[in-house]
């Protein structure tokens, strides 16, 4: 017994080698769309039984209660290949560590590889972006100059609406091609400029509901970053332009540093004000996920709107509340930053620290001396426990300007940074018996 999770190419007919045919002609149930089992439909034969492919939660249930209680095979049938912005993703999660089910896939040829050859684009020098059932923001996160971009998209995702965002954002000489149908008798491939597409007419345009998106980015942004140190005037605050409660570029550039964010990682920012540094975070590492908590009315306002604003829509969640009381059921993280405290930073940092993991970091700033000292006291507390490794550093900027057509530097406050990785302390590697 075996569930099969079969490719099916790009046409309207399926391509099936020896191998994924054996499989699909051995599978007992056969699962897929109905446009999915035509493509099949000459090799199926009237023993086997044809199920319409239900949601995710369903399908789970429906495979589970097979696998369990039946003897006899499973097909799953999957547009394009399935380990590819396909379904195989989500079947590898759910069954591929289940030792007492066996599963195999069946690759083939994807709509995107069809799209980049439609177009002559070497599959190397594309990025692939899928919208399906996501917001249509986070293709900011991937527009910069002369990238090329393959993007699977949905109803919101529109060829007008990428678009729209792309003229939005200062990108007005893009080109878009919509691979319509790619495979069946109707194949479309149509070249627009983005203004053009947005234009009256074009505006009122339906793509088939089978289509790719193919971006190829021009011109320049007029805020979007191309790297870490986004300018401090381009986020929105609850200040003038540039002032307001946001950690300021040159700090902000150090913490990035301290924390070293990476793919998978689960990042804390308390007190996230207007969230300059979520936002680098949720920018710069797409697959982590950012928790920014913050209470204040004015900031979170301005947190939501840098969220849309920079296309960090799907890893950048804003917590409304005031730590520590807030933190309890969030995702346990790996790193924090923890830039406001509200005159609570020493049960922040108890809590924090209690929950951090082995190798876990925390970084920590301060400008006030009250907060400084919570930190230095802190900061004794782990050289006691020998259970971190600490750096702490002093950031004095000052800023260069004009002043009756001269040049002078106008110091900001400096700011003090303490970065704790915790480490296994004395205690438990006595414990453990390896001291």
């Amino acid at each position: 017994m075996a569930l099969h999770v079969i490719g099916l190419g790009v046409a309207e007919h399926a391509f099936l080698d020896e191998a994924a045919l054996a499989a699909l002609q051995s599978a007992k149930h056969v699962f897929g769309s109905a446009r999915q089992l035509e493509t099949v439909r000459l090799w199926l034969s009237k023993d086997q039984e044809l199920h319409a492919l239900p949601k995710l939660t369903d399908l789970k249930i429906q495979l589970d209660e097979l696998l369990t209680r039946s003897e006899n095979n499973i097909a799953l049938l999957a547009s394009g290949d399935p380990l590819f912005y396909g379904i195989g993703k989500w079947v590898s999660h759910q069954f591929i560590d289940q030792q007492h089910k066996q599963v195999n896939f069946y690759p083939a040829i994807s709509s995107i590889q069809v799209a980049c050859h439609r177009l002559a684009w070497a599959l190397q020098d594309v990025d692939v972006l899928s919208l399906h059932g996501r917001p249509v923001e986070k293709l900011l996160t991937h527009l910069s100059p002369n990238k090329k971009l393959v993007i699977l998209t949905d109803e919101q995702s529109t060829p007008q609406a990428l678009a729209q965002l792309c003229v939005e954002t200062g990108y007005c000489e893009s080109e878009i091609s919509v691979c319509e149908a790619l495979g069946y008798p109707n194949e479309r491939v149509t070249h627009f400029k983005v203004l053009d597409l947005l234009n009256s007419k074009a505006y009122e345009f339906t793509f088939n509901a089978l289509h790719i998106s193919c971006l190829l980015v021009q011109g320049t942004s007029t805020y979007l970053p191309k790297f870490p140190g986004i300018p401090d005037h381009h986020f929105i605050t609850d200040g003038l332009a540039g002032k307001g409660m946001l950690t300021k570029r040159e700090v902000r550039l150090t913490i990035l540093s301290l924390l070293q964010p990476s793919d998978r990682d689960c990042i804390w920012d308390i007190g996230a004000g207007c969230g300059g540094v979520s936002v680098e975070l949720g920018f710069w590492t797409p697959e982590a996920q950012v928790y920014a908590i913050e209470h204040h009315p004015d900031r979170l306002r301005c947190l939501k709107e840098n969220r849309a604003r920079f296309g960090v829509v799907s890893n950048l969640n804003i917590v409304e509340g005031q730590a520590p009381d807030i933190l309890d059921g969030l995702p346990l993280p790996n790193k924090v930053f923890i830039g406001g405290s509200n005159g609570t930073l020493a049960p922040i940092l108890q809590q924090v620290w209690a929950n951090l993991p082995v190798n876990g970091i925390v970084v920590a700033s301060a400008v006030t001396e009250a907060t400084r000292l919570g930190l230095y006291q802190f900061y004794l507390a782990r050289i006691e426990q020998q259970d971190s490794v600490v750096e702490t550093i002093d950031i004095a900027v000052s800023r260069g300007s004009e002043l009756a057509g001269e040049l002078l530097f106008q110091p900001k406050l400096p700011v003090r940074l303490f970065k704790f990785e915790k480490k296994i302390s004395s205690k438990e590697k006595d414990a453990r018996g390896l001291v």
